[in-house]
């Protein structure tokens, strides 16, 4: 991926934890993206309709409304969202659940912050690839 590509990328993380959000936005916004955050499901769904990102990194476990349900209002709005689950839960039933809801990947807490790093860059090229064979 080139510089070019990833600056016009724009990655949405949603996840209730703060700590997480600031790692991830310093981390790829080194990375050349454009990141942009929300605490909780509500609010992920609101940033995702505003900012139509070519990636989502989402946490599975969130007060109100979960990765579930998040990923379920995303994929009734553009089923083309690339989105990857995080999860500190070793839950197979949802991430099992999750991928056939429409997720690309899932993501284990602790995780390699680059190993995030070039999911979200095999993502957003596959996102291209995607929009170039559709148009």
């Amino acid at each position: 991926m080139t510089a070019t590509t990833a600056a016009k990328s724009k990655v949405l993380v949603i996840d209730d934890q703060p700590g997480i959000r600031r790692l991830l936005t310093e981390v790829l916004t080194d990375e050349g993206y454009e990141v942009v955050t929300a605490g909780n499901g509500y609010e992920g769904v609101q940033r995702a309709k505003e900012v139509n990102p070519a990636v989502i990194l989402m946490d599975m476990k969130m007060p109100g409304m979960d990765g579930i349900e998040t990923l379920q209002e995303l994929k009734a709005m553009r089923q083309e969202d690339r989105v990857i689950m995080m999860t500190a839960y070793g839950e197979l039933e949802l991430v099992n659940q999750a991928r056939e809801m429409g997720a690309y990947a899932y993501i284990t807490k602790p995780f390699d912050i680059m190993a995030v790093c070039r999911m979200v860059a095999e993502n957003i090229a596959g996102c291209a690839a995607s929009r170039l064979m559709i148009g």
